[in-house]
This record gives structure tokens, C-alpha cells and sequence, in this order.
């Protein structure tokens, strides 16, 4: 390649680069954040959801080795 080829390049490059920023900062600012309490409130019932089917995951799993006890 001879040497304008190179800063063609290197200056699409940098043009291509800049333009993506540029677009990703537009897009940033039209994301609507939650408010602080939104967030609790929303984590309190993922981990209530998880705890459970914790839960009943775990009483099933007792459940079915008594009933397997019963079958030896």
C-alpha cells in the first residue's frame, strides 16, 4: 500500500469511529432511567420471586426422595 492509501485509511477510519460516538451519545441521552425507588422496589421482588421457587424447588426435591425412600 503505498503511503496515502494508508492515511485515507486511517482517516475513515477515525471518521467512522467518531461518527459512532457520536451516534451512541445521541442514543444515551434518550434512555429513560428508573428512579432509585423503582430500582428497590423492582429488586425486592426479583429476589422474592427467586427465594421462592427456591423454595418450592427445594420441598420438591424432598418431596420426591421420600417417595423414591418408599420404593426401595
Amino acid at each position: 500500500m503505498a503511503p496515502v492509501e494508508k492515511n485515507v485509511a486511517k482517516n475513515d477510519y477515525k471518521e467512522m469511529l467518531t461518527t459512532y460516538f457520536k451516534g451512541v451519545k445521541a442514543e444515551w441521552s434518550k434512555v429513560s432511567w428508573p428512579t432509585r425507588k423503582q430500582v428497590i422496589v423492582e429488586t425486592g421482588i426479583v429476589l422474592a420471586v427467586v427465594i421462592f421457587f427456591t423454595l418450592v424447588v427445594y420441598f420438591m426435591d424432598i418431596i420426591f426422595k421420600a417417595l423414591l425412600g418408599l420404593i426401595k
